[in-house]
């Protein structure tokens, strides 16, 4: 198993880019309403999560700005965690309030350890890659 610690960095790139366009498809759908359009009305609190969620989701998967981007949408994950859903009970699993819940950690995490080796950060160097 010591063998796969190789692959961290590399990981760490995969884990930004699959968690921003995750979070770019739920800009995309509120701001550009693609691929199904929600329309929150401009200025509510779900509004400028999209764009957000637009903007910074955008950032992670090219990995420019990656800390300061995905430190805003750790932000933006935990407050959707208790605005939207931790009103409908305790439990993430009952209240569906568990992606936001693990996203806001992971973008948390991202914000710590920065983009990885495949990004536009690591080549402009300003990302630092950690390896354990």
């Amino acid at each position: 198993m010591d063998n796969l610690s190789r692959f961290q960095p590399a990981m760490l790139s995969i884990l930004r880019i699959a968690a921003g366009l995750l979070i770019l498809s739920y800009g995309t759908m509120k701001i550009l309403h693609f691929p199904v359009g929600m329309q929150p009305p401009a200025g509510s609190l779900p509004w400028f999560a999209g764009c957000f969620e637009l903007i910074c989701g955008a950032l992670l998967v090219i990995g420019l700005f990656t800390r300061p981007a995905a430190f805003l949408l750790s932000g933006v994950m935990a407050v959707a965690y208790f605005y939207a859903h931790a009103g409908n009970g305790f439990f993430p699993a009952l209240n569906s309030g568990s992606l936001a819940m693990i996203l806001s950690f992971v973008f948390l995490y991202l914000a710590v350890a920065g983009a990885g080796p495949i990004s536009v950060d690591a080549k402009l160097g300003r990302g630092r890659v950690a390896v354990a």
